[in-house]
Formats: structure tokens, sequence, C-alpha cells
């Protein structure tokens, strides 16, 4: 695979949290950490998770006031873990666009088995996504069902945002998305990530361009934004 999901924990329990990214770690998933419902919001935003491990009991707000403002913008899928295991507890996460459900105490096999299942699940939401498997462009292969790039039949390690611009602008190729476009698709709409965006376009141009200067692959349209060519 050309990155390995990245998970965020929400949990303010540190031995529990401590627990789970044992177990996630030991399985070779990344992870990142939040304490607290509006870290993990931020967190969701900056970062991007595959993934997010949400508990509902949280210090500064409800779990599911975290998880409103999460669907409000994002399709990140989003299991519940809770200690709260009352049908009307669960019927309300669930209804309110939580992707699954795990009491506490739960299992390692049961939770590893969930997460796997809500990843091969989850369809990101990209403007004018195509549904293809593979996209191929000149010497550029993106292989979606792995999430694997390669340049000249060699794999690009890419960071899980790099992944996602990359996949997104090849999703529209040939059409231009504007800067706020791919801000808001990647980070969400009440972020101001341009410089973020730049630094990680530089760095994905140094990946796959022979000349980054004179990019092939990912033109920049000046003062609007970027596009993927149809062919190179």
């Amino acid at each position: 695979m050309n990155h390995n999901p990245l998970i965020l924990i929400v949990e303010d329990d540190a031995s529990i949290c401590n627990f789970i990214a044992a177990v996630l770690s030991a399985n070779q998933y990344h992870l990142i950490k939040a304490e607290t419902g509006k870290t993990a919001v931020s967190l969701a935003a900056s970062h991007c998770p595959d993934l997010i491990l949400l508990d509902l009991g949280l210090p500064d707000m409800d779990g599911i006031d975290v998880l409103k403002s999460l669907r409000e913008w994002s399709g990140i899928p989003i299991i519940i873990v809770s200690a709260r295991g009352h049908e009307r507890e669960k019927v309300e996460a669930l209804d309110l666009g939580a992707d699954d459900y795990i009491t506490k105490p739960f299992g390692t096999s049961e939770l590893l088995a969930r997460i796997r299942t809500a990843l091969r699940h989850s369809q990101k939401p990209f403007t004018g996504a195509s549904r293809r498997d593979r996209i191929s462009l000149g010497e550029l292969e993106i292989d979606i069902e792995k999430r694997l790039v390669t340049m000249k039949g060699r794999e690009v390690h890419l960071t899980p945002i790099e992944y996602r611009i990359i996949l997104l602008l090849s999703q529209n190729m040939g059409k231009v998305l504007t800067y706020d476009n791919i801000i808001r698709e990647i980070w969400g709409p009440y972020t101001n990530e341009i410089q973020t965006l730049r630094v990680n376009m530089a760095n994905i141009r140094r990946k796959l361009e022979e000349n980054p200067a004179e990019p092939k692959y990912i033109v920049t349209e000046v003062g609007v934004g970027y596009r993927m060519v149809e062919e190179v």
C-alpha cells in the first residue's frame, strides 16, 4: 500500500487510549490522538485521517456534538467507541452519521474487524469523482483500491494529504480546481490552508516531476488553482 491508514483516536482516558494505540500500532496503522472534542475537530481538519475512533464522554463537549460538527463537512469514517450501551444512544449516533458503534469493553479482534470494514466501505467525497479503480497518465499510475501511486513502475511514497490531493486532481483530470475548492475538499470548509496547500504541492511535484519547475502532470493556473493534465 502507498501508505498505511491514519487513524485519529479521540479518547480522554489515557489507559484506554494507550491500549487502543498499542493495538493499532501493532497492526501497522498510523495514529494521532486527541483528548478533547475541540482538538479532535481541529486534527480531523488538518490531518485528514482515514478513520476516527470517537469516544462520547469527552471533557469539553459531548462526543455526539463532535460527530455533528464533523458530519457538517466530512465523510471520514467514524466509529463510536463508548461505554454508553443503550440502544437509544446507538441509534442517535448512527442516525447522525456514525459508521459503526462499539461498546466498551471490547475485544481487540472485534475492534480491528470493525476498522477494516469501515475503511473498506468508505468512499471519500470528492467533487465530480470518477469511480474508476485505476487511473493512468503517461508514466503515472494510481491504483485507488490499493492506495498505490507509481511513477515509471516505482512506488511513490506520499503522505496521506499528498495522496488525497493527487487523487482529487486525478479524478477531475483536465478540470481546473480552485485553491478554495481543493482546500474545502481536503481540509474542510472552515480552514484557510493556502500556504499548506502550496507546500504540499511543492512536495508532490518533487516526487512526481522530472523537473518540478516545469511540471508536466499537475500545472498551475496562476491565481486560480491547479489542474492535472489529460495527457502528457
